[in-house]
């Protein structure tokens, strides 16, 4: 089954029994219950931390047992980004279980195989959906546009980390939009909606050397102000082949979940 499908199945059983106000989800105990329930040959018995330094999770079967047990690294600070750990590890769980016994998860992409790399993205899916349900994602964006107000609300009502409620909203909202995390001057990656990337506005990071964020840019300012900043600029100092009278907003948060980055969301006008 489909990531989103699968999640899609999850989130319709949270709602029939604890209602559609039920978040966050408990995903540790979803986890737990929902594979020994479903899957009692074979369920997942065990969810703890872990001091490997190689990777962020794990879903490890046991040597002789049918029974699995998923792992995440014990200097994860942020409770979002353990969340979303553990749900992209049930995501390898219920997709994956079948082609291989260990799952060993890095943030690294550039340690990745193609194909590893495509079910790491099926798991971040699954995770993503599962946590931020599509329709209550909506729900909670109706007749809004993007702000650091809205993105912190997304946060907290799911519990989940800054970047993943920005990847979320990114799908959602109408505009053109691209999310960018950066560290020390340099952009980490970048990520466009459809509809940006349609036409033609996003940043490539991969098999390119480092890009240094614009000078001039609201990122470029390291801003350490704790609620976010927004700023109006000239579309065309991220893109360049823009309109010179097209124009984009630029919100910059400077994340405190563990992780030394700046988180940018570029919110730009219709062409």
């Amino acid at each position: 089954m489909k990531p989103k499908a699968e999640a899609n199945k999850l989130s319709k059983i949270l709602s029939i029994f604890l209602g559609e106000d039920r978040f966050p989800v408990d995903v540790e105990s979803l986890a737990l219950e929902y594979s020994k329930e479903t899957s009692p040959s074979d369920p997942i018995v065990k969810i703890k931390k872990s001091d490997v330094d190689n990777f962020e999770g794990a879903l490890i079967k046991h040597p002789n047992k049918s029974q699995w047990m998923i792992l995440y690294k014990e200097n994860i600070r942020s409770e979002g980004r353990k969340r979303f750990t553990i749900a992209h590890e049930l995501g390898h769980y219920m997709l994956h279980r079948a082609e291989m016994d260990e799952f060993l998860c890095t943030s690294i992409v550039g340690e990745q195989s193609l194909s590893v790399r495509d079910i790491e993205n099926e798991a971040d899916t699954f995770a993503s959906y599962l946590l931020m349900p599509l329709d209550d994602c909506r729900k909670q964006t109706s007749h809004q546009q993007f702000s650091i107000e809205l993105l912190i609300h997304c946060a907290n009502r799911y519990n989940v980390s800054l970047m993943a409620a920005a990847l979320k909203l990114k799908e959602i909202l109408p505009k053109r939009i691209v999310v960018v995390a950066a560290r020390d001057g340099m952009i980490l990656w970048a990520s466009s909606n459809q509809k940006a990337y349609k036409s033609k506005v996003y940043i490539k990071t991969k098999g390119v050397p480092p890009i240094s964020i614009p000078e001039g840019s609201l990122m470029s300012s390291l801003s350490t102000n704790p609620v976010g900043e927004s700023k109006k600029q000239p579309a065309n100092l991220w893109f360049p082949d823009e309109p010179k009278d097209l124009h984009l907003i630029e919100h910059v948060f400077v994340a405190t979940e563990g992780y030394d980055y700046t988180l940018g969301v570029l919110e730009l006008e219709s062409e």
